[in-house]
């Protein structure tokens, strides 16, 4: 289970997230909530920042010629938001992202959706070279707000064992 408070004084708590190798067991599904509305600005910004220049995620005229009829939001953005959704639950602890697989982009999204996202384990086992480290595989979904599946992706994450998390080693973290 994770720990979601640590005691740093009597009487005193502090708020902790992710998981520690250990607590990660193969099959368990995390939901990550709260959701996020993407908006118009979310798309427009993220879609400057990386130089895409496709009209389908910024000329309204441009798109309602298109078989959509509307805006496409840019996909490494639906990408990015999946992976900011599993962190609490999944990589707050990570010493590292080890890689991405098999990212699908199964329907489309558009300003106005909300998106969710949960992550199944689907391995885990220890480092060889890195003791007090293991290394963790992750399937996360992403689903609108009708339940339709829009994006998937394989993750692995080196977590740290209990005990090994530089948020274990910092004194005001």
């Amino acid at each position: 289970m994770v720990k979601w408070m640590k005691q740093v004084g009597e009487n005193r708590y502090r708020e902790t997230f992710g998981r520690y190798y250990e607590q990660f067991t193969v099959g368990d599904t995390y939901e990550h909530r709260p959701g996020k509305t993407v908006t118009e600005y979310d798309n427009h910004l993220f879609t400057l920042l990386t130089l895409n220049t496709h009209p389908h995620h910024f000329d309204n005229t441009y798109a309602a010629a298109s078989e959509f009829k509307k805006n496409l939001v840019v996909s490494p953005y639906t990408l990015a938001l999946m992976i900011g959704m599993s962190v609490s639950d999944c990589s707050q602890k990570a010493l590292a992202n080890l890689g991405m697989d098999e990212v699908k982009f199964t329907a489309p999204v558009f300003v106005g959706d909300t998106l969710y996202a949960e992550s199944t384990v689907l391995g885990k086992r220890k480092s060889k070279s890195r003791p007090g480290q293991g290394i963790v595989t992750v399937l996360t979904q992403g689903f609108n707000q009708r339940g339709e599946m829009v994006c998937t992706f394989k993750r692995n994450m080196l977590m740290p064992e209990e005990g090994h998390a530089v948020d274990d080693k910092v004194e005001h973290y």
